[in-house]
């Protein structure tokens, strides 16, 4: 589970991200994203609030904030799995990128290569 967090308040947020800290990820590579504000049309969105429609009411420990966040993962990981899956059934775009990734795999391979033989010699 990757996490990222959102919020207004700084200490908030200081505080959610030392208690996330093995978690952390940006925002654009998360799966769940913790904000002290709602915002209604992103999926991902885990809102922590006084409010009664928050999907964690404040005050909270650190195990009752991990425990909401995995249960709010297991409810959307099928819809990931999905998105992963259609990719994978792109097929030749797919294919395309593995193989420009494997030529610059290469690339950096022999700089290196030569960067430590440069330097023995």
């Amino acid at each position: 589970m990757k996490v990222a967090v959102e919020c207004k308040s700084p200490l908030l947020q200081k505080s959610l991200e030392l208690f996330l800290s093995s978690h952390l990820s940006s925002v654009k590579r998360c799966d769940v994203v913790v904000r002290d504000f709602k915002i209604d049309n992103d999926d991902r969105n885990f809102y922590i609030g006084k409010d009664k429609d928050a999907d964690l009411i404040k005050p909270f420990s650190k195990s009752a904030l991990i425990l909401a966040l995995e249960n709010r993962y297991e409810s959307i990981s099928p819809k990931l799995e999905n998105k992963i899956e259609s990719f994978e059934q792109g097929g030749a775009n797919f294919h395309i990128l593995e193989k420009r990734i494997d030529l610059i795999t290469k690339e950096y391979q022999q700089n290196i290569l030569k960067a430590v033989k440069a330097f023995y010699e």
